[in-house]
């Protein structure tokens, strides 16, 4: 369907006239079945007047204190169904929704160069921050003489899940290393971290069927972390890892701790997990230290993403 088309809606209901053709869409809110520790969400599902779904839309809504001015959207229309008002007509709802709960901005994520990439930017979004994501294959990584290089002053210690009780408080102030991650124009606010929500991050997890690994680098001179990494491999141990966070206190950079971590952690899941294909991680294109370290340990470019946003 092209050219001359034209929308008229009203609550729940979209039809589109165009070429002769009508396609009636009903849109229907849904309700999150289980909306997590720092977020909930709403949800927007379109469908043919046969009741065949052609588009989803998913407002995740932040709640903790630092990030609840924000808003974070996932739109996707069926590809026989796009350029026919479903896409515009699903993003009307979840602005609409993001204004009524009182949030400042709305960010999306489209891959470079897709119908979504030209979608946002065609509706009043603006690019914000570019990513660059890559993928390791474990078994061809060389990190042997990485990992076991000392850097005096620091030892490493790592484990499974939720943090041991005894490095509990240490480690959640160590999550400060992400403050001043560069995020270029997107307005992520800062991360509020306690014991509380570091326990509940790796409950999710755990929940989801899912196993986290954690690195950590020690400060030998008074055991506080100076920084981590972290990983999460799926439940059977095949497929892909993914990388979650990698940080390192302001007053311990530039002793390639960050590297000696991630050697680590690679070394680690090559040997627990041997049918894992690959780890993947997703890097700031501004992030140039942290893309270093990644080009050094053997991480090679699979495709860029942009990150929008639209101010409300």
């Amino acid at each position: 369907m092209a050219g001359n088309l034209r929308i008229c809606g009203w609550p729940g209901r979209l039809e589109v006239i165009g070429d002769g053709d009508i396609l009636s869409i009903h849109i229907d809110p849904l309700a999150d079945p289980s909306p997590g520790a720092s977020s909930r969400r709403l949800v927007w599902l379109a469908s043919a007047g046969d009741g065949v779904p052609v588009g989803s839309a998913f407002l995740r809504l932040f709640t903790r204190e630092g990030q609840d001015h924000l808003a974070e959207l996932e739109l996707n229309v069926h590809p026989a169904e796009r350029r026919k008002g479903v896409g515009s007509e699903l993003l009307a709802r979840t602005v609409a929704g993001a204004e009524r709960e009182g949030r400042r901005c709305v960010l999306a994520q489209a891959r470079a160069g897709t119908p979504g990439d030209r979608f946002l930017a065609a509706r009043g979004f603006r690019k914000v921050l570019a990513l660059t994501y890559t993928r390791l294959v474990p078994a061809q990584a060389g990190v042997d003489t990485v990992a076991d290089r000392p850097h005096a002053g620091y030892r490493l210690c790592s484990w499974d899940g939720t943090v041991p009780y005894d490095l509990a408080d240490t480690f959640t102030a160590s999550r400060r290393a992400m403050d001043d991650m560069p995020m270029d124009d997107a307005d992520y606010g800062v991360v509020v971290w306690d014991v509380e929500r570091v326990r509940a991050a790796a409950q999710a997890i755990e929940d989801r069927g899912e196993s986290l690994h954690t690195v950590v680098a020690i400060d030998e001179s008074d055991g506080s972390i100076a920084g981590f990494t972290e990983l999460v491999v799926p439940g059977d141990g095949k497929g892909d890892g993914q990388h979650y966070g990698t940080g390192v206190l302001p007053a311990h950079r530039g002793r390639g701790l960050a590297r000696w971590m991630k050697a680590e952690m690679i070394r680690q899941v090559r040997e627990r997990y041997p049918e894992l294909g690959g780890l993947l991680a997703d890097t700031a294109d501004s992030n140039t230290h942290m893309r270093a370290v990644n080009d050094s340990l053997g991480y090679r470019p699979t495709h860029k993403t942009f990150q929008y946003q639209l101010d409300l």
